[in-house]
């Protein structure tokens, strides 16, 4: 899996254990984290295992990656007995981005307003 990660990028680093993170969930392909930073109560991102810098990035060759990414959150979210939670993903620095390794946000513990942003 090391051949999948980039060496400089701190999401890989977390991925091969060169960085300690709160794990809450892995497989095979994704990893899940707390959020150093949470914005809600329940802040968890997942990752995949392979690096991809953005969700534009990928292409209808990584529905794969994506499905695994998708039943990631999902298997989070019933291992922290979640029913409501908001996913979200940035898309590019102007969307938020700030580490450039495809993630998603699972959030839960408090109310979210619509729209969001």
């Amino acid at each position: 899996m090391a051949s999948d990660t980039k060496p400089d990028c701190l999401f890989c680093k977390i991925i091969r254990k060169e960085i300690p993170a709160e794990i809450v969930f892995e497989d095979d392909t994704v990893l899940a984290f707390r959020d150093i930073a949470p914005k809600a109560p329940t802040h968890v991102l997942v990752i995949p295992k392979r690096h991809v810098d953005r969700l534009s990035d990928t292409t209808r060759a990584d529905e794969p990656l994506l499905g695994n990414l998708v039943a990631g959150v999902t298997e989070v979210a019933r291992k922290l007995d979640l029913d409501d939670y908001r996913v979200v993903v940035n898309n590019g620095a102007g969307a938020g981005q700030v580490v450039f390794h495809i993630h998603v946000h699972l959030m839960a513990g408090r109310h979210f307003k619509w729209p969001a942003g």
